[in-house]
């Protein structure tokens, strides 16, 4: 739910940049008609270009178009991009410039455009190329887990703390549990007001971050709070709508750096929290000033002996950047992969897939809960694989309707690396089953894998997964957790199943030891 995204980002200089292609498109030949450049031009300023058939005719017309054309400065149809902003929240807006006052092209060359876009978009996408038939999942046995008796499921956060053997899961109302798996319980551990999102150690101590506001906003309302055995304060706030945190001693002068990722909603940012020794006060950088900033983990890329920064960017701008450590908290950006805004990047892991000895990338896409909810044939799992210089190359990909959560491991200890992946939005009219996916790796050189599920999968409507050694006995298990916030359109029978069976949490227990 987290990982809404807008298709259309700030259109800055976008002008002065239409005059230099023009300028440059004029000298090669044969010469791109008007329209062709337009789009290109104001389509790719500040991502890449999405195909105008990834997208149905009433969708642009409806709800892409009157948006695109409120950031070039033209209210179109009627459409007014602050309609059921408070006063507060319209003034935010207002300073992102990303709605300017004036048109940024004339009537005519938006009629034009608009008229090719639709022209030239399907009327249906094509369904998604995908006829796998799970088999029953044998190598884990699913636990079915209610956690308390409010009817839904409202999960926000969850993560298995291998070094303390616990499950922290956070809700919707603000609350921070754990659960024991060996006396069946959780305990509520605080409240903070708003969802908690991420944890991380400090020291001795755990931060906990809170998003302020869930649903897409320019208002800056997320926090820190630093728990200690007896208290908690809140040591950082006006976050924007925070998502993910991290931690790190990057200086090495012994205090450890915060790392936020700033989701946000038209603007967003990955975030350094550097802690003066003199007075504990926290000095904010922005390493990253982009939108739809979801996730960031530390591995040194270049091996340089210093940890580095993949950062994960969901919206508008999709892609992967590597933020390269220098020195004296300055980092180097390289973006090294980029996609269509419109795939809905939602995660991604890091792993040695090919095991070379390097760093490669798992990504999924399927984020459909924003302007448009028809299902995407470009939704799925992506493997790239690194050659070794950090350019990656798209390797393989798994058509899933809605993916939003992947976990890759060898799971069953066989020598090559496995892959469980969530789908949070998946067709449910005709394939709801597949809300859960095991690959069960057959030959990793030639991207074979068995495709399995466990019969319980449409129990729940999964958003986040974990894996972790539950029970010690030497193997990873899963767990799944559920959101049942009905935010995207799905038929009566499985919402009225959410609330009667209220399954929360499911353990899949690894039964390989």
């Amino acid at each position: 739910m987290i990982y809404l995204y807008n298709f259309f980002k700030s259109f800055k200089y976008s002008s002065l940049a239409f005059v230099i292609y023009i300028l440059l498109s004029s000298c090669n030949s044969p010469r791109k008609n008007k329209e062709v450049v337009l789009y290109e031009t104001y389509c790719a300023s500040c991502h890449i270009p999405p195909e105008i058939n990834s997208l149905p005719k009433d969708i642009w017309s409806e709800k892409i178009l009157p948006e695109m054309g409120a950031r070039l400065g033209i209210r179109d149809s009627g459409y007014n991009p602050y309609k059921d902003h408070s006063f507060v929240e319209m003034e935010a807006v207002i300073r992102t410039g990303v709605y300017p006052e004036k048109p940024m092209l004339n009537k005519k060359d938006w009629e034009l455009l608009k008229a090719y876009i639709i022209a030239n978009a399907p009327d249906s996408l094509q369904g998604i190329a995908n006829n796998d038939i799970p088999e029953e999942l044998s190598l884990f046995t699913p636990n079915l887990i209610s956690l308390d008796s409010t009817k839904g499921t409202l999960i926000t956060y969850l993560e298995f703390k291998l070094d303390q053997n616990r499950l922290l899961f956070g809700d919707l109302y603000g609350n921070l549990s754990e659960y024991s798996f060996l006396g069946k319980q959780n305990t509520l551990i605080s409240s903070y007001g708003s969802p908690v999102v991420s944890t991380a150690n400090n020291g001795a101590n755990m931060l906990a971050l809170a998003i302020g506001q869930l649903r897409p906003t320019e208002l800056s309302t997320g926090r820190i709070f630093e728990v200690k055995q007896d208290t908690t304060k809140v040591i950082i706030e006006e976050l924007h709508r925070p998502v993910h945190l991290l931690t790190h001693d990057f200086d090495k002068d012994g205090i450890d750096e915060l790392l936020v990722c700033e989701f946000g909603d038209l603007k967003g940012q990955l975030s350094l929290f550097e802690k003066s020794t003199e007075n504990g006060i926290y000095t904010k950088h922005v390493l990253l000033n982009q939108a739809g900033t979801i996730r960031v983990e530390l591995k040194d890329m270049n091996k340089d002996g210093n940890k580095d920064l993949v950062v994960l960017t969901a919206q508008g701008d999709e892609g992967v950047t590597i933020l390269y450590y220098e020195k004296d908290l300055k980092f180097r950006p390289e973006k090294v992969i980029r996609f269509s805004p419109v795939y809905g990047t939602s995660a991604f892991q890091l792993i040695d897939y090919d095991d070379d000895g390097d760093q490669d990338l798992i990504t999924v896409h399927g984020d459909n809960a924003d302007k448009s909810f028809v299902p995407k044939p470009y939704h799925g799992m992506r493997i790239h694989i690194n050659d070794g210089e950090n350019r990656f190359t798209e390797a393989y990909f798994y058509p899933l309707n809605g993916a939003t959560a992947v976990e890759a491991l060898d799971f069953d200890q066989d020598g090559d690396i496995d892959i469980a992946l969530v789908s949070t939005f998946p067709d449910y009219q005709n394939k709801p089953d597949m809300s859960f996916v095991y690959l069960d790796n057959i030959n990793e050189t030639n991207f074979n894998f068995s495709v399995n599920s466990f019969k319980e999968s449409t129990i729940g409507r999964w958003l986040l997964m974990d894996t972790g050694d539950l029970d010690g006995d030497g193997d990873e298990d899963l767990i799944l957790s559920s959101f049942t916030y009905v935010f995207t359109p799905v038929p009566e029978s499985f919402s009225e199943r959410w609330n009667k069976e209220n399954i929360d949490i499911v353990i899949l227990e690894n039964m390989l030891n």
